[in-house]
């Protein structure tokens, strides 16, 4: 299929270390000219982490942006010289001081917020998460749990876990979590 859009100009109006803002001049579909304002933000994973006692281990942190705590997996941005597997690897050591895992799965690819960010999301499933001490970063507030995976399941069912890719990331391998109990 044709592109319905033709992009006229492109520049950044706004950046900060985590993102950047991009406004592109556009000609609609309808053929008027307008504009287009684009979040243009690195790729990011979040990790499911099953310990060997079968809980899954989540964070509860807050969120300055939505001013309220919420339940989440370990999350985090890929860093410049960073693949996908070794962020995973770094977001399981911060925050939750997962030492080691004996499988890191990649069980899914999906645009997180696609009508205004270009962010790609990369989800896994680690099992056997030998837990030690996390190494936060300065602005998270972060209590580490763990908890039972059919708990877990049924918060991401229930509502009681908020956070959009977290809920993803548990129903997409719910049936694998459910064979680890």
């Amino acid at each position: 299929m044709t592109k319905p859009f033709k992009t006229t100009s492109s520049q950044i109006v706004w950046s900060c270390p985590w993102y950047r803002v991009r406004q592109d001049g556009i000609i609609t579909p309808n053929g008027r000219p307008g504009q287009y304002n684009v979040i243009e933000s690195p790729t990011s994973v979040w990790i499911v982490p099953v310990t060997p006692a079968g809980e899954i281990a989540l964070i509860y942190t807050y969120r300055y942006t939505v001013d309220a705590w919420g339940w989440e997996v370990p999350a985090g941005s890929i860093k410049p010289n960073q693949t996908e597997l070794e962020a995973a690897v770094c977001e399981l050591k911060e925050e939750v001081g997962g030492k080691t895992a004996d499988d890191l799965v990649e069980i899914g690819r999906f645009n997180t917020a696609n009508g205004i960010c270009n962010e790609l999301g990369v989800y896994y499933l680690a099992t056997n998460v030998i837990l030690g001490k996390p190494v936060h970063e300065a602005a998270e507030v972060i209590e580490v749990h763990t908890k039972p995976i059919g708990e877990v399941l049924h918060m991401a069912h229930s509502g009681q876990i908020s956070d959009g890719n977290t809920v993803l990331a548990l129903l997409l391998c719910a049936d694998k979590l459910r064979s680890l109990v």
